[in-house]
């Protein structure tokens, strides 16, 4: 799982261009999501994100994921879970104080964020981990969130009126 972490960071530009393509099409399913009913759909959305996710970037399902600002590195990983940046235990090697045998998941962000072309958005503070969202989708949280509202009575009122014309 760990060689796939790192290997995963190293080719931070290919998720980082596959990640648009693929959260184009989900957010673009959001009105069939909604018809259905997020809360139905969300156990089996949660067990396909933490496979891949856990497999590709060892993903710790904190539910506000921010892999797309930390170079495909999860902080979650972080020995003191860090969402901010390193420590400041940092060892010269660039490896872990807590766990030395480990590099530290803020060089690796660091690194994997220069490899893509949003890596400036490492520097953008993250909220504190709210732990209520543990293990649920940051998929269906994003596609809620970056979805377009649903069609008011009136909207919809006056697109059949202007179908009816």
């Amino acid at each position: 799982m760990y060689g796939l972490r790192l290997w995963s960071v190293r080719h931070a530009n290919l998720f980082e261009s596959f990640y648009r393509v693929f959260e184009r099409g989900y957010v673009a399913l959001a009105p069939l999501v909604r018809r259905i009913g997020p809360e139905r759909i969300e156990r089996p959305v949660t067990a396909v994100e933490r496979a891949v996710k856990g497999a590709l970037f060892d993903c710790r399902m904190c539910g506000r994921c921010v892999l797309s600002s930390t170079g495909m590195s999860c902080p979650m990983n972080c020995a003191k879970q860090m969402r901010n940046g390193p420590c400041g235990g940092v060892r010269p090697d660039g490896h872990c104080e807590v766990k030395p045998e480990m590099r530290c998941v803020w060089v690796q962000a660091h690194e994997g964020s220069r490899r893509m072309a949003g890596g400036d958005a490492i520097m953008d503070i993250q909220k504190p981990v709210d732990r209520s969202m543990e293990g649920s989708s940051s998929w269906l949280r994003v596609m809620g969130e970056k979805a377009p509202p649903p069609p008011t009575d009136g909207a919809l009122a006056k697109k059949a009126e202007s179908t009816a014309k």
